[in-house]
């Protein structure tokens, strides 16, 4: 289910009513500069209508206008108590100080009605905004501690630290394995080859079960098992009296004869007479079985661990950090919640057994070399003392290596 950030919307909101409310205060129109002066008033009503009379202080004459004075003064203010004589009144006002109206009268209850009213909804906006940014930052803050509940960047660092281990100890025992192989593999050829030499062509009528036209191709020159292969189909169809299809099927038993010859025929390694073709091989063999069959064990498992971490740690990325964790759905947070806690069983196992020691160590002693001993005498010697070894090991790390006729 794809995430709702209701909680941004609501502070978003708070800050856009925010923002209303200092623009409208801004738009307000200010109070001018004003200057107090005394008021006669000249005539009153109930209501505060009036007309008064004051000097004008900045042109320094009298002027007259109507005005509304302060009904509730005090009635010795008024007339005609104020002054019996005149019959007149008093009050207080001001005066523009400034601009065009300098010296009018100015009315802070006749301007202040529209100003006052913006200000209230202006304090109405921003207490509604602060209220919703606070609703918006708090339910946020609680709604993203929910969502980042699970985060544990170090058990995903050490996880990652063991999958490379394990991948790496599964790499470096296929190398050794495949040192050996190589070095095997153009020894085992040619006793292979030399065993086909010996097997005339006539032999490939009973893999193929007759109807070979063995005839054809020894007059054609093909005249071993070896020569068929050699030749191959393009070239025994080219033979008179065999077609493609018969050369074909020529190829295919002498395969399989090569298959039958491979299983057999076994690479000798002799220490009385070295040559730099087995001296490879003994020395290549030498790492191997000096950690055999720990090595082959612990390259197993680790392969096997290194196959069960791999879709954990996948599961397991939101967890890597904040960031990734808030940008993930809820399915992805779920899932990568139960992949840490099965990487957490995994590595407390892997600390109690030492497992990650135990790849390094492996890692070590199949990457060991022939210790500066180019001639392989060292190899040599460890092979006169347990050649058994050397052959089961030989023979278990080619058995399934396929023969090939060169």
């Amino acid at each position: 289910m794809r995430h709702v950030p209701f909680f941004r919307w609501v502070l978003a909101l708070g800050l856009v009513l925010i923002a209303c409310s200092v623009g409208l205060y801004m738009a307000a129109p200010g109070y001018p500069e004003l200057r107090q002066v005394d008021l006669t008033v000249l005539d009153e009503k109930p209501d505060g209508a009036c007309t008064v009379r004051w000097t004008d202080p900045f042109e320094l004459r009298q002027r007259e206008a109507p005005y509304l004075c302060d009904a509730e003064r005090d009635p010795i203010l008024k007339a005609p108590n104020y002054d019996p004589i005149s019959g007149h009144g008093w009050d207080t006002g001001f005066v523009v100080a400034e601009g065009s109206d300098k010296g009018e009268l100015h009315s802070l209850d006749e301007e202040g009605e529209g100003t006052d009213g913006r200000i209230e909804l202006s304090d109405t906006l921003v207490a509604v905004g602060l209220l919703l940014t606070v609703i918006g930052v708090v339910g946020g803050n609680i709604r993203s501690l929910f969502r980042v509940i699970g985060v544990n960047p170090e058990v995903i660092r050490r996880a990652r630290r063991l999958s490379e281990a394990a991948a790496l100890v599964a790499q470096d025992h296929r190398r050794a394995v495949e040192t050996v192989r190589k070095a095997w593999v153009p020894l085992h050829q040619e006793l292979v080859n030399e065993e086909l030499d010996r097997i005339p062509v006539a032999r490939l009528q009973d893999v193929a079960g007759g109807r070979l036209p063995t005839e054809e191709l020894e007059k054609g020159g093909v005249r071993t098992v070896h020569d068929v292969l050699d030749a191959g189909v393009w070239s025994l169809g080219q033979v008179p009296g065999v077609g493609r299809r018969t050369a074909a099927k020529a190829v295919a038993a002498a395969r399989r004869t090569a298959d039958d010859v491979g299983e057999i025929v076994a690479v000798g390694m002799d220490a009385d007479r070295p040559e730099p073709r087995t001296t490879a091989l003994v020395v290549a063999l030498r790492v191997l079985v000096e950690a055999w069959p720990r090595a082959r064990n612990v390259a197993e498992a680790g392969r096997e661990l290194a196959a069960r971490l791999e879709p954990l740690l996948t599961d397991a990325a939101p967890a890597s950090g904040w960031k990734q964790m808030l940008d993930a759905g809820q399915e992805q947070r779920w899932r990568a919640r139960v992949a840490v806690a099965e990487l957490r069983l995994l590595l407390d196992k892997a600390e109690r057994q030492s497992i990650t020691q135990q790849f390094a160590q492996t890692s070590v002693d199949l990457l060991r070399g022939p210790d500066n001993d180019p001639a392989g005498l060292s190899a040599w010697v460890d092979f006169e003392t347990r050649s058994a070894e050397y052959y089961s090991l030989l023979t278990e790390v080619t058995d399934h290596s396929l023969s090939s006729v060169g």
